[in-house]
């Protein structure tokens, strides 16, 4: 029998009857895998709140064996395991423990949600809710986190100078907002002499900030005039609006001096922010009896000590100005010599007077002045009434008549 070959047929290792149930088998399980889901959503939360990340099997009768969970994060892009649950170990944390995640599901009912807490916008990414089931393996669900964050507002004033030329009046922010904070102005009857001016800054971290300034020329016309700043944000609930009256800053005007009381005096001007008042005395040193108040310069006593130059200076960061003050106060000791003299005066005329009558008294002459006096007083008088013309040529007519005239009145 040499040079025959035997050749023993080959025998697969199914048969056509393990093979039908093998497709059967697959096509069970194709079923059982496309019955049973996986169910989570989209979550959205403002930064510092809590986020519920939500996730549960349904439609399966497979055994559970695991639930884990990763995530791809904005403040780590990498893929990495950080939580799982089984049902002999229950929750675990997966590569360091962060407890701010909350295990809030149930193994038994394949209900794997997560509670995170104290959201920060590096926490916004997407996570995977992984259940492992015995026989079909891994199902999962990506959940993404979206995270917004309100803006942080204020109102910068721009210390517009007064002047003729358009300038930035006043700046509105709403600064690291998610998504972009929406500003816009309310200003009334002021919307016809200032504009407005809106910008966007990017950031890195995915923030934005929102600026908005109103222009307008610096005048006095405009100075505390309210407008409102209105912030919109989705990450909030309701609008946010800031006040502000336009400032309009100027040096002090012109510097008046008035007298507000007796001995008290004040300085009176107009600038914006408001000046301050300094006093001083020119070429002397400062009275004791002189007060200071701010604007107010009071003499406690009005004396010649007093006298001289004083200064008012008004000034703020924008300039100065000042306005003199020229105090004098008569002596005193002055005045009473005056008087004391005045009444010596009196006192030596007095004096004099007395003397010359008691003269004119003692010599007699005082008497016959009087006689004299009143003699002349009569005879004028009757001498109106008798005394007539003539026409003689005699001296002793018209004498007769005038000694008559004397001795009648007499």
């Amino acid at each position: 029998m040499d040079g025959c070959f035997f050749v023993q047929p080959w025998t697969p290792c199914f048969s056509r009857s393990n093979t039908i149930l093998l497709l059967a088998f697959t096509l069970i399980l194709s079923t059982v895998i496309e019955a049973l889901q996986v169910i989570g959503g989209n979550v959205t939360v403002v930064q510092g709140g809590t986020a519920i990340l939500s996730c549960k099997l349904i439609d399966t009768t497979e055994t559970l064996s695991q639930i884990s969970w990763q995530k791809i994060t904005r403040g780590n892009p990498v893929n990495v395991n950080f939580f799982v649950v089984s049902e002999v170990d229950g929750p675990q944390f997966v590569n360091g423990a962060d407890d701010r995640f909350k295990f809030i599901g149930s193994f038994e009912e394949h209900l794997a949600s997560l509670q995170l807490s104290n959201v920060t916008l590096r926490d916004e990414g997407t996570y995977m809710c992984i259940f492992t089931l015995f026989p079909s393996g891994n199902h999962k669900t990506d959940i993404p986190l979206n995270v917004l964050v309100p803006p942080v507002s204020s109102l910068e004033d721009n210390h517009p100078t007064l002047g003729n030329e358009e300038v930035s009046l006043v700046t509105c922010i709403a600064a690291g907002s998610k998504p972009p904070a929406e500003v816009r102005w309310l200003m009334d009857t002021l919307a016809e002499t200032v504009r407005e001016t809106t910008s966007f800054t990017h950031h890195a971290n995915g923030t934005t900030t929102t600026t908005s300034s109103l222009f307008g020329v610096a005048s006095k016309e405009i100075k505390d005039h309210l407008v409102q700043c209105v912030v919109t944000s989705k990450a909030t609930s309701k609008e946010e609006i800031l006040y502000f009256n336009i400032q309009v800053y100027f040096p002090p005007t012109e510097v008046r001096i008035s007298d507000s009381s007796e001995g008290s005096f004040e300085c009176v001007t107009e600038a914006n922010p408001k000046a301050d008042f300094t006093w001083t005395r020119v070429g002397q040193a400062w009275p004791q009896s002189a007060v200071r108040d701010g604007a107010t310069l009071r003499f406690q006593k009005m004396t010649s000590d007093l006298n001289g130059l004083y200064q008012c200076e008004a000034s703020n960061p924008y300039g100065k100005k000042h306005s003199p003050l020229y105090v004098h106060v008569a002596s005193d000791a002055g005045i009473a010599c005056w008087i004391l003299f005045g009444l010596l005066l009196i006192a030596v005329v007095a004096v004099v007077v007395a003397s010359v009558v008691w003269y004119f008294y003692k010599s007699g002459r005082f008497t016959r002045l009087i006689g004299n006096s009143l003699s002349r007083t009569r005879e004028d008088t009757r001498g109106e009434r008798t005394m007539v013309p003539t026409t003689s040529n005699s001296p002793e007519g018209p004498l007769r008549v005038e000694e008559e005239a004397a001795e009648g009145s007499l």
